[in-house]
C-alpha cells in the first residue's frame, strides 16, 4: 500500500483535458444577475445577435422559444449556426443584441453555470461524458449542484435508461455511442433541469438507436420539462418536434409546428431531400 493515501486519487481522465498541455486561455465569462420579466414562452431567446469573441456575428436576429413539456428543434444546412444558437441560449457566448428569458427571469447576463443554477441542462454533441468514470459515478456528476438526497433522481434515470442500470458499475467510456449519450442525457437530468437542451443527441448512432433516443426524449418532455434540440436527423426530429426552427446563415428562415415545417414545400425541398 502506498504511504500516500491520496496518491491513487483525482481525475486522470485524459478525455477531459488537453493532452499536450498547451493552447489559448480564454477568459472566463463574469456572471451578472438575472431579474423578473414576467410573460412570455417558459424559454425565449429573442433577437439573438452575436458571435464568438471579437469575431464576425454567426447569429442575426435569431429567435428561438419552448413551452413547458414541448419539444423544439433547430435544423438547417451544416454552418447554419444551429449550435452556435444553443450555446447563446446556454450563455457561451455574449450577445451584442437580444435577450435570453427562462422561467420569468431575465438571464441574458448569467454565466453557463448561473444559468444551471437556474435551471438549464446543457448535453454538447462532443466530450459530453467522463470516460473513465463509472457509469453511477458520472451521474453522480451531474448531481454537483444539488444538496438533497439525488437517489430518487438517479433511480429515475435507470428507469428511463435500463442499460444505465445494468452497466452501472462500468467505465462510461466502455459504452457504446448510443449508450454514452445516455449517460449524457441522464447526468444532466440529475440536476433536476427545467429545461433540457441537447445539440445532436443522435450523432453518430444506427437508425435503431436513435429512434429509441427519440422516445425517452418524448418520455422526459411529457413529465413537463421542455426540450431544445439541435438535430442534423431533420426529418425524424421534426417528426416528434411541437416546435420546429429551420435556421440558414445564423438567422430564422422558417418557423412553424414540426407537421407544418415537415409538408411545407420549400423546407423539404432544401433541407429535407423532397
Amino acid at each position: 500500500m502506498s504511504s500516500d493515501p491520496y496518491g491513487d486519487r483525482g481525475n486522470k481522465d485524459v478525455s477531459v483535458a488537453n493532452p499536450k498541455g498547451t493552447g489559448t486561455a480564454h477568459p472566463v465569462k463574469r456572471g451578472g444577475s438575472a431579474h423578473p420579466a414576467p410573460g412570455g414562452p417558459f424559454l425565449i431567446a429573442e433577437g439573438m445577435t452575436g458571435g464568438y469573441g471579437t469575431g464576425p456575428d454567426i447569429l442575426h436576429d435569431c429567435t428561438i422559444a419552448v413551452e413547458k413539456g414541448e419539444i423544439a428543434v433547430i435544423v438547417g444546412p451544416n454552418g447554419a449556426g444551429k449550435s452556435t444558437a444553443m450555446k447563446a441560449v446556454f450563455g457561451m457566448l455574449d450577445l451584442r443584441a437580444g435577450h435570453v428569458r427562462l422561467d420569468g427571469q431575465d438571464i441574458t447576463a448569467l454565466s453557463p453555470q448561473d444559468r444551471v443554477a437556474r435551471g438549464m441542462g446543457f448535453v454538447p454533441q462532443t466530450s459530453n461524458i467522463f470516460t473513465s468514470m463509472t457509469v453511477e459515478e458520472n451521474l453522480e456528476m451531474g448531481a454537483f449542484i444539488r444538496t438533497d438526497d439525488f437517489s430518487d433522481t438517479m433511480e429515475q434515470i435507470f428507469d428511463l435508461f435500463p442499460i444505465l442500470r445494468e452497466k452501472r458499475r462500468q467505465p462510461a467510456g466502455e459504452l457504446s455511442g448510443g449508450q454514452r449519450q445516455q449517460v449524457a442525457v441522464g447526468r444532466a437530468l440529475m440536476t433536476k433541469p427545467k429545461l433540457l437542451m441537447l445539440d445532436e443527441p443522435t450523432a453518430g448512432v444506427s437508425p435503431i438507436v436513435m429512434d429509441e433516443l427519440f422516445d425517452r426524449i418524448i418520455e422526459v418532455a411529457r413529465t413537463g420539462i421542455p426540450i431544445l434540440m439541435v438535430e442534423q436527423n431533420a426529418r425524424q426530429a421534426l417528426e416528434i418536434a411541437d416546435k420546429g426552427y429551420v435556421m440558414v446563415q445564423g438567422a430564422n428562415a422558417y418557423t412553424g409546428t414540426g407537421k407544418e415545417l415537415l409538408v411545407n414545400e420549400d423546407v423539404r425541398k432544401s433541407f429535407l431531400g423532397g
